[in-house]
């Protein structure tokens, strides 16, 4: 359980490493990726290969920002159940022929659920290169430039931060509960001591995060918006997010499937 708060926050780690990536402004970045990821949402099920080109995005800001493809891949895995379980009835209740390939004919929902699979992958992969890239300080920030409500910047800076306190607590009551039951080692929470160690730990967390936010407002940082300011975008941080955003969009107007012959 250690070793999985560990491993929730090393992503974040890797966003003070110093390429061409992680010096471009925060806000740029952010802009970038949720044209990305709303261009990629905006095609329909059966846009397989039209989603293809969009590659081009996770690809360069993984090889440029020197992010490992291997720690990318496996939080990418965490969420593939989910996205298997959404399109899998496509695969049961569309069986429209879609196309021919050496005289086996693919389903409509076996196109779509692999669109899917892909669509995911493109905005996880995408997501998690944000975070990757950029200090979370400085995506809140950012997302308060522009102008999303702080309630919500709030909601999901504090949520992210006590993720971790929320495990840390479990942790602890974990290896209390197994050193009072030495006869049950091994064989994780009894069903009847569920209710309470559930209680418990609620009631634990609530008042850690309590503690640590008001040890945050003691070194200034109360429930408030904070002073608007930092470095302005520079010339090659427009460059980036309007390049971005230029091939995204014409991606989405323009079907490249012509381009390459209909394939």
């Amino acid at each position: 359980m250690r070793n999985k708060v560990l491993e929730l926050y090393a992503l974040e780690q890797l966003s003070g490493a110093d390429s061409c990536v992680h010096r471009l402004h925060p806000t740029a970045k952010l802009l970038a990726t949720l044209v990305f990821i709303i261009t990629v949402v905006s095609f329909d099920r059966y846009a397989f290969f039209r989603l293809v080109p969009y590659v081009f995005f996770p690809t360069l800001l993984t090889a440029l920002s020197g992010t490992p493809y291997s720690m990318l891949i496996k939080r990418f895995l965490i969420a593939l159940p989910f996205c298997v379980f959404a399109g899998i009835t496509n695969v049961i209740f569309d069986r429209s022929t879609a196309f021919v390939v050496a005289g086996l004919s693919v389903s409509g929902g076996v196109v779509s659920l692999f669109a899917i699979l892909f669509r995911a992958y493109l905005c996880v992969m995408a997501a998690l290169l944000l975070v990757s890239v950029t200090p979370l300080a400085s995506l809140t920030d950012s997302m308060q430039k522009l102008k999303v409500p702080y309630v919500f910047v709030a909601v999901f800076e504090m949520t992210y931060r006590y993720i971790g306190v929320l495990f840390e607590e479990a942790y602890s009551m974990y290896v209390a509960y197994s050193l009072r039951s030495a006869k049950k080692k091994g064989k994780g929470i009894e069903i009847a001591d569920m209710g309470a160690f559930i209680g418990q730990l609620f009631l634990r967390s609530f008042d850690r995060a309590e503690r640590i936010y008001n040890a945050m407002k003691c070194r200034g940082r109360a429930l408030r918006p904070p002073a608007q300011g930092g470095k302005k975008p520079a010339l090659k941080d427009v460059v980036f997010c309007a390049v971005t955003c230029f091939l995204c969009v014409a991606l989405r107007i323009f079907d490249t499937n012509v381009f390459l012959g209909g394939f």
